[in-house]
């Protein structure tokens, strides 16, 4: 029997309700199991120097990239999602189990990033020291608000002025737990906040080059909105701010009619999305007789690989910005001296400005 489209509609939604109903109670099971199977918090353990190192979690790559670069020797760091890894919809493994009870702290970014995850991740703060970077750092009036089930737009780390407040927050839950490596972690979070204001300032400056009327970035999701807000562009991404929404044909015929009447040079695929609705926007170009370039792909809820300048937060934005910047039409510029020992350490293929010549 085929049914009429209203009830496939209805079918639809009742089994995508259903599917979501699983996923939140297998969240459950697993927060239920663990909290039952922890252990008494651990001491952290000694390094060959004698100080204490402390063994680290961190949910996705650019939590734990602040928390390599302010922990330094005295952190040792494993991430759950890597990259290519989307966290709004990621489900913990028995892997995840394990590694969270092994844990002497647990940094997250929390605004329900982590989808089913930060339900887990609450229920284990009980029992754990747990920190939420963006909910503790953030000031209320400088987060995105959104119309959808989360309230707000988690991805504040698009904004490198913003990101850098998550700093002091890894600095003291560190400090806390590795007492004698406090003073080590003042200087490197002190470091590490001079990079990204060194950061944020070449962004500004790199997208302003782009012409006025070409600042206007069309990705995959809605991800970029702090980065638009911060940098000067406007933002319209196919999906919404959770992946877990599915863009429809609406959504697809809507960014269409943008980049047709406001003639968008290129619209940008992302690193943890499947391209199929930025491929299905540009068949639907190439349809009404015109065209748009695929700028490049973007890191967005993911970092690079590891090992490479763009595994690296900075890196990630580094990139984001030079594949935006020149897709639309602006001019690259040379990186900032404060980003020299990192352009060097990773051998990033941009020029750096000679010290005591910034901007």
């Amino acid at each position: 029997m085929v049914l009429p489209p209203a009830a496939q509609g209805a079918l639809h939604r009742a089994s995508r309700s259903a599917r979501r109903l699983t996923m939140a109670a297998a969240a459950v099971a697993l927060a239920a199991a663990l909290v039952h199977l922890w252990p008494a918090v651990p001491a952290p353990g000694n390094t060959a120097a004698g100080a204490q190192l402390v063994n680290a979690v961190a949910t996705v790559g650019m939590v734990g990239d602040v928390v390599s670069q302010v922990g330094g020797g005295c952190v040792a760091v494993s991430t759950l999602m890597g990259p290519g890894i989307d966290p709004h919809v990621y489900r913990a493994s028995a892997r995840d189990a394990r590694d969270l009870q092994a844990a002497d702290v647990i940094f997250y970014a929390g605004l329900s990033l982590e989808g089913q995850l930060s339900e887990v991740l609450e229920r284990l703060a009980a029992r754990r020291p747990t920190v939420a970077v963006s909910e503790s750092a953030i000031p209320q009036d400088r987060l995105v608000r959104t119309d959808d089930q989360y309230g707000v737009d988690p991805h504040v780390w698009m904004d490198a002025s913003l990101w850098a407040l998550t700093v002091d927050v890894v600095r003291d839950a560190l400090a806390s737990l590795a007492p004698d490596c406090a003073e080590a972690l003042a200087e490197r979070a002190e470091a590490y906040r001079a990079e990204l204001e060194a950061l944020h300032r070449w962004i500004l400056d790199s997208v302003a080059t782009v012409p006025a009327g070409r600042r206007l970035l069309v990705t995959a999701h809605d991800a970029f909105t702090y980065y638009g807000l911060a940098y000067g562009l406007e933002v319209h991404g196919i999906q919404g701010i959770s992946t877990e929404a599915e863009a429809g044909l609406a959504d697809i015929r809507a960014v269409t009619d943008l980049v047709v009447e406001r003639q968008v040079p290129a619209i940008f695929v992302e690193s943890s999305i499947n391209p199929r609705n930025i491929e299905a926007v540009r068949a639907a170009v190439r349809a009404r007789g015109t065209d748009v370039a695929i700028g490049g792909e973007l890191f967005s809820d993911a970092l690079g690989a590891a090992g490479t300048w763009q595994g690296t937060y900075i890196g990630m934005l580094v990139h984001n910005t030079s594949t935006i910047v020149d897709a639309l039409g602006g001019n690259v510029l040379p990186l900032p001296a404060a980003l020299g020992d990192w352009a060097a350490r990773f051998q990033v293929p941009l020029p750096v400005e000679p010290a005591g010549e910034e901007r």
